[in-house]
C-alpha cells in the first residue's frame, strides 16, 4: 500500500504513522457534558481524532422501528423519541467543535442521511465517515462524494460485491476503507483480520481497521498486518446504559492501545536484514568464525 490521503493536517496511509480514532458516537447519552469528558480522555492520551453519529431521526430511524417501545434511563419511549433524546443539534455541535479545537484534536461523524451530511459541512470537518449500514446508501454515498472531503468507509456487515459498488460511486483519490466486523462485541473468530490485505490488493486505498471486539490484541494485530487506521469506541464505563457500551474502551484501555499501536509501530521496521548497533556486542563475544 503505497497511497495516502490528507486528513485535517495529517497523511494517512502509505508508511505514515497509524491515525487513531477513538469513536464517541453515541455513547455520551446525549449529555454534553460526558462527551467533553470523553474528548479530555482522547487527548489526553494522544488520540488523532474523535468521531460522533449525526442523525436525523425522522430520517434515518427505519418506519417499522419508530413506535417500538424502548427501556432507557428516561423512562419507557418509542425508539423514533429515544433516537432524538441522544442526538445532538447545532448548539452542542458548535460547543464540540469549539472544546476539541481547545483540546487541540481533530472531529468529524458518520452522517446516516444526506441533510446529517449537510449539517456537518458546516463545520468544516476534517472528513466524513460512512458507517457499514450506510455502505449501500447511494444517495448518502454520492453527496459524500460531492462534499470534495475525505471519505473514511467502514465494510462491515458488506459483501464484496456491495463494497465494489460503494468504492465506484464513493471514487478512490480521497478515500479510506475500514475493515470491519459488526456484532458487537466481536469474537475474535470473526475478526477476519486478513480481510485487511485483501482489501488493500483489491482497491488500492489505504486500509484501517474498526474494532468492536473487547480487548486490546486484535486492534493491535490488525496494526501489524497493515491498518494504516484504528477506530474503537470509547467509553467512561462499559457498564454505562447504551447499545455500544460493553464493546468500547475504558480510558485506560484507549491509552494502552494508544501505547501499543506507537510500540507496533516502531518494531514493524523496514524488512531490511542488517545487523543493528545492539548486536554487535553479542556478535564479537559469540561468534566463533
Amino acid at each position: 500500500m503505497t497511497s495516502t490521503v490528507r486528513i485535517g493536517d495529517r497523511e494517512v496511509g502509505g508508511g505514515r504513522p497509524v491515525y487513531t480514532v477513538a469513536e464517541i458516537g453515541i455513547n455520551h447519552n446525549g449529555d454534553l457534558e460526558i462527551a467533553k469528558q470523553l474528548i479530555d480522555i482522547a487527548a489526553n492520551t494522544g488520540v488523532d481524532a474523535v468521531k460522533f453519529q449525526k442523525r436525523t431521526p425522522d430520517i434515518a430511524t427505519p418506519p417499522d422501528m419508530r413506535d417500538t417501545p424502548r427501556d432507557t434511563p428516561w423512562g419507557e419511549m418509542t425508539y423514533l423519541d429515544y433516537r432524538y433524546r441522544v442526538e445532538f443539534g447545532v448548539t452542542e455541535y458548535e460547543e464540540i467543535d469549539r472544546y476539541c479545537a481547545e483540546r487541540g484534536i481533530a472531529w468529524f461523524a458518520s452522517p446516516w442521511d444526506v441533510p446529517s451530511v449537510d449539517f456537518l459541512e458546516k463545520f468544516d470537518v476534517v472528513c466524513h465517515k460512512v458507517a457499514s449500514a450506510s455502505l449501500t446508501d447511494r444517495e448518502l454515498l454520492v453527496r459524500l462524494r460531492d462534499t470534495g472531503r475525505p471519505v473514511i468507509a467502514s465494510t462491515g456487515m458488506s459483501t464484496m460485491d456491495e463494497i465494489d459498488a460503494a468504492v465506484e460511486l464513493l471514487g478512490t483519490d480521497r478515500l479510506v476503507l475500514l475493515h470491519t466486523t459488526s456484532t458487537y462485541p466481536c469474537p475474535p473468530e470473526e475478526a477476519n483480520l486478513r480481510t485487511i490485505e485483501t482489501l488493500s490488493r483489491r482497491f488500492g486505498v489505504p486500509v484501517g481497521y474498526s474494532g468492536h471486539e473487547r480487548g486490546l490484541q486484535v486492534s493491535i494485530a490488525a496494526v501489524a498486518l497493515g491498518a494504516c487506521l484504528v477506530e474503537r469506541h470509547v467509553t467512561l464505563d462499559r457498564t454505562m446504559w447504551g447499545s455500544d457500551q460493553a464493546a468500547s474502551l475504558e480510558p485506560e484501555g484507549l491509552r494502552r492501545l494508544v501505547r501499543d499501536i506507537r510500540t507496533v509501530e516502531a518494531a514493524m521496521g523496514d524488512g531490511v536484514k542488517r545487523v543493528f548497533p545492539g548486536e554487535e556486542a553479542p556478535r564479537r563475544r559469540l561468534r566463533r568464525v
